[in-house]
């Protein structure tokens, strides 16, 4: 949710100017959110709950939090750290020339953080949605009060999204100009495609209040209940460039900033209509630039793609594979066309709806891998990533923890929800099962 750096390079859209009118707003999100070429990068913004390392149910407080952070501000790291409204930590790596160049950077700043959060009696873990907590603000700025105000006029979701909810956000070129596997066009429809086999695969926020939701991702939950002005992406038929700058336009407004005092919040205004209206004041350069940072769509373009759609993962090095098993589907060619030819039959489902308020996304958050469909589609994808890892400069470490998460959990149409669940249930029957304290 915080505007942390981007992971990829995009020119700078923060300088201000004289006011914008529609087709101006149309010109600039075209050119600034689609930058075409060789896929070259790959950033990761990995987010994290903190809880007490002896009592995880018991929640932290404010105080501990301060002083934990303070502590990492004098922390050497090549990775930005910003603190999420709710407290949440979250690393955002700076752009990699490979997979392997990501992993080790983001690796090496985890293990110093850790190191600072023992320390101070404290950990981070791996779920999509606080199992534990109810949602409550650590961040007190104009921004998240306007979010947050925002937020409340469609429900308790916002809140809960806001502050107890983590994620594995990967960003990727957005692919070449022209047509075929790497294009920015395939790439663009992949990702919404083979987005809801990502959610099911790797689905990890079963619970709230200790209580099952009837949800493999609560996360994915929240999102659809937030609704489709604020998160949802546009439809995929046409022009990816055009489709976007259509709904950055279309989108409402979040909030007007201010330089003192509280933001205003307006309901109902487009940022057409603000544009085309002037009112409360013309919109600049930089309010557009902030209207695209309030938009949370599972997939965004911000001069690369951000996928934004897999819950945080369990175990100190869980986010490792679902970032090697998207940059594998979407870098390597040939693995790009055999995730292309096998969620091209699971696009049917989504009766072209945009994501994720349609059939296929709706059942993969609430289903996961017991859909038989995307179980079937999720375990050609993962082999076809496991072959195309070495290809990509994977090493073994990481080729064997695809290769054990596809044993574990695709092959047998479960993802960490499941376990979670079983947990809960009394159901788990594996011998070193790992006590959440749930």
């Amino acid at each position: 949710m915080s505007d942390t750096p981007s992971t990829t390079p995009a020119p700078d859209c923060t300088e201000p100017r004289t006011a914008l009118t529609p087709p101006e707003v149309e010109a600039l999100v075209r050119g600034i959110c689609f930058k075409t070429g060789p896929p070259r990068t790959v950033g990761v913004e990995v987010e994290w709950l903190v809880h007490e390392l002896r009592t995880p149910q018991l929640p932290v407080t404010t105080d501990r939090l301060e002083a934990a952070y303070a502590a990492l501000r004098n922390v050497p790291l090549r990775s930005a750290l910003t603190i999420e409204p709710g407290g949440q930590l979250e690393l955002s790596s700076p752009p990699a020339a490979s997979l392997m160049e990501c992993i080790r950077t983001v690796s090496a700043d985890l293990d110093a953080v850790r190191a600072v959060l023992t320390a101070q009696g404290l950990g981070l873990v791996g779920i999509g949605h606080d199992p534990w907590h109810a949602p409550r603000r650590f961040l007190r700025e104009p921004r998240y009060d306007a979010l947050e105000a925002c937020l409340d006029r469609t429900g308790p979701a916002g809140r809960r999204m806001m502050c107890t909810s983590a994620s594995v956000q990967i960003s990727l070129d957005c692919g070449y100009e022209e047509p075929g596997p790497l294009g920015h066009g395939r790439r663009w429809w992949l990702a919404h495609q083979l987005g809801a086999v990502l959610v099911a695969a790797f689905a990890n926020s079963p619970l709230a209040g200790r209580q099952p939701t009837g949800w493999r991702s609560t996360r994915q939950l929240l999102w659809l209940e937030i609704g489709p002005g604020r998160a949802g992406a546009p439809p995929l038929n046409g022009d990816p460039r055009r489709a976007w700058a259509r709904h950055v336009l279309d989108a409402p407004v979040m909030c007007v900033r201010k330089d003192d005092g509280p933001w205003d919040v307006p309901e109902g205004l487009t940022f057409r209509q603000w544009a085309e209206s002037g009112a409360p004041r013309p919109p600049t350069r930089e309010d557009l630039d902030y209207h695209i940072t309030t938009l949370f769509p599972p997939v965004r373009p911000r001069g690369f793609l951000e996928l934004r759609m897999i819950d945080a993962q369990p175990g100190e090095d869980g986010w490792i594979v679902p970032l090697a098993v998207t940059a594998a589907l979407f870098d390597d060619p040939e693995a790009a066309e055999t995730a292309y030819r096998t969620v091209k039959p699971l696009a049917e489902r989504a009766l072209a709806l945009p994501a994720p308020h349609n059939p296929l996304w709706i059942e993969a958050a609430r289903d996961g891998l017991a859909d038989p469909e995307l179980h079937e589609a999720a375990i050609t994808c993962f082999a076809a990533a496991l072959e195309a890892l070495p290809r990509i400069g994977a090493t073994t470490e990481v080729t064997d923890a695809v290769a054990a998460y596809l044993d574990r959990y695709v092959i047998q149409g479960r993802s960490p929800a499941d376990d979670l669940l079983d947990r809960v249930r009394g159901t788990d029957r594996r011998p070193h099962g790992k006590d959440i304290r749930t």
